[in-house]
């Protein structure tokens, strides 16, 4: 039965998500509770298979268009339920995804759905940046553990001093053939023995477990360009994890790839709009109404505004070459200054009396001056 839980929910995104935070969410969740590295964990299959049926949905405009209008249900009666992916072969769903993991089955390409060279799992991880790293660009050091070559069996799982033996079910062939529906036809597909491979471990390194490969810490240096924008990825090649023993010969093949996220923090200031920046100026009552010359911060430093006299509330004004830079073209947005007038809580006796001069050249009504509070209770008292 196909799931049915939320497919928001199951990849953990808004409803608002567009493609790219789709597909990494995805991608997150199918290397979590890939079956490769969850062996005999029936629970992590079964969450492998509900997110790629979440994604095949979600990331097919027309799917999606109906599952937000009709749920479910509304797939199945338009006939866009799409695959059951429980009844699926996980090597399957992997050829169906194969542009999102890289060539070569992304994970490895196990069994007889690999195609071309092996190649291990891609990695996701972040960083955290500042306007300011934004602006000019930034190195950042990563620190994340993958699952790298055994140094005790130089990765081909098996005790140091043995080798792996020929599978006895496939006799080394890594196939098998099974009969079809009614025995008309018959299929090729793995083995189930020794996954596709030819060879099975019967005597396992104690290091590793016959898995080939390990968990280390690696840490590098990733240059993040200027312009980078929030949820973007700098793909740094062949920092991934290389195929496990069970997908290629010997277990080399190619690595996959590291994707480090860019997470960029809120400013004091600072709200970003593409390469723009926007920010609320606070100016006095007079220099809204007087004009003045003002300092703003920017990203670099500060600059000089030209406050124009009758500044009203909400007016803009416009620092060009003052956001950020364009992560394409490099060249820079705008400072938006949008122009916040404060009212004074507290003012002198000679401010309020100027006020008051000044609120009759206006003709307007404004409260009568207080005289105290024991002023007004006295009053009362009389009256």
């Amino acid at each position: 039965m196909p799931t049915t839980r939320d497919y928001y929910e199951v990849l953990s995104v808004e409803r608002t998500a567009d493609g790219e935070e789709i597909k990494r969410a995805y991608r997150r969740l199918a290397m979590k509770y890939h079956p490769d590295r969850n062996p005999d964990d029936a629970e992590a299959e079964m969450k492998f298979k509900e997110a790629a049926e979440a994604y095949e949905v979600l990331s097919d405009d027309s799917k999606r268009k109906i599952y937000d209008q009709y749920g479910h249900e509304g797939l199945r009666g338009h006939g866009a339920a799409g695959h059951d992916f429980n009844r699926m072969n996980v090597d399957d769903i992997f050829s169906m995804f194969n542009d999102i993991f890289g060539g070569g089955g992304g994970f490895g390409g196990r069994g007889g759905a690999r195609r071309g060279p092996a190649r291990g799992y891609d990695l996701e991880t972040e960083v955290v940046l500042d306007l300011k790293d934004v602006s000019t660009g930034v190195s950042k050091d990563v620190e994340f553990t993958r699952m790298d070559i055994c140094d005790t069996c130089t990765g081909s799982g098996a005790k140091p001093g043995t080798t792996p033996e020929t599978c006895g079910t496939c006799n080394g062939q890594g196939k098998v053939q099974q009969a079809g529906m009614g025995g008309m036809f018959r299929m090729v597909t793995a083995c189930p023995n020794c996954r596709g491979r030819g060879t099975v471990i019967k005597d396992k390194c104690d290091s590793c477990h016959g898995k080939g490969r390990i968990g280390k810490k690696r840490s590098l240096s990733v240059k993040i360009p200027a312009g980078i924008h929030d949820g973007q990825a700098v793909r740094v090649p062949g920092e991934g994890e290389p195929p496990g023993v069970d997908v290629s010969a010997n277990g080399q093949g190619a690595r996959g790839d590291l994707h480090v996220v860019v997470r960029v923090k809120a400013h004091e200031f600072f709200e970003r709009d593409g390469d723009h920046l926007l920010m609320e100026m606070p100016i006095s009552f007079t220099q809204a109404s007087l004009g003045a010359e003002v300092e703003v911060p920017t990203i670099e430093g500060k600059e000089s505004l030209n406050i124009k006299k009758g500044t009203q509330y909400g007016d803009i004004f416009r620092i060009h070459d003052a956001g950020l830079p364009n992560l394409r073209s490099g060249r820079k947005g705008d400072l938006i200054v949008v122009a916040k007038i404060e009212t004074p809580k507290k003012l002198t006796s000679k401010q309020e009396e100027l006020l008051r001069e000044f609120a009759k050249t206006e003709d307007k009504h404004v409260n009568p001056e207080s005289h105290g509070f024991w002023k007004k209770i006295t009053d009362f008292i009389g009256g």
